[in-house]
């Protein structure tokens, strides 16, 4: 899933000043992809329509990007965190038009860690967990999308300790533990081009469907039955 598809991608970018939208746009670029529309605060410049608009922004953007596709008819790829219900609700109903892809994170080890919570974790249901999860100290939700995520794979109700320092990208820890041994399991990104590698996967299974509400393993998934 690494190793980059050599399609071309005219895509749309909201949240284009902020870290991972600086981080996407290096990434795309080097593979020849072209930013046609770039949206942030006090930011709107258009070159022409985007086949895939790609949103890590603030959940207040939300809406501003839904209308957006809709507009372009074009697919949605969102990884901003903090949704809420009605968030969820409005672009499920732009799904029924045109593809969305949405996740709290798109590295390929947080997919695989979520596979093997899910698998694995019968075999935890008399120990005691919690987890902890260090990101930036610019962060602004806590917990993090995606230990909200991993709780949720797990089935059941943790502690959850987030923790807010220097310039750490992100770093999850399950924890189980009983009067005997104690078992963690850790994901630590390393930098943002593994999350930028993701967001290029979805735009292009986004480009390839017509409809439809997926997750990041939908994506994983299609990409391993080719």
């Amino acid at each position: 899933m690494n190793r980059p598809n050599k399609v071309n991608i005219r895509y749309g970018l909201v949240g284009a000043n902020g870290k991972m939208g600086a981080e996407i746009q290096s990434y795309f670029s080097s593979l020849g992809d072209l930013c046609v529309l770039r949206k942030d605060r006090g930011v709107f410049e258009e070159i022409e329509r985007p086949q895939v608009i790609i949103d890590f922004s603030s959940p207040d953007a939300v809406f501003e990007t839904i209308e957006l596709c809709r507009k372009y008819s074009c697919g949605l790829v969102i990884g901003t965190t903090a949704l809420t219900e009605e968030h969820f609700a409005r672009l499920k109903e732009l799904s029924e038009h045109v593809p969305v892809v949405q996740s709290y994170n798109f590295s390929t080890g947080i997919a695989i860690l979520k596979r093997i919570v899910k698998e694995y974790a019968s075999y935890f249901e008399d120990w005691d967990a919690a987890m902890v999860e260090i990101h930036h100290n610019q962060k602004k939700d806590a917990p993090s999308g995606t230990a909200k995520m991993l709780k949720q794979v797990l089935g059941r109700e943790i502690p959850i300790s987030s923790i807010r320092v220097g310039g750490v990208f992100g770093e999850h820890t399950l924890i189980f533990s009983n009067s005997g041994e104690t078992v963690e399991i850790t994901h630590r990104a390393l930098s943002r081009r593994a999350f930028a590698i993701g967001v290029r996967n979805a735009a292009l299974f986004v480009l390839g469907k017509k409809k439809g509400f997926f997750s990041y393993d939908d994506v994983l998934e299609s990409a391993q039955a080719r």
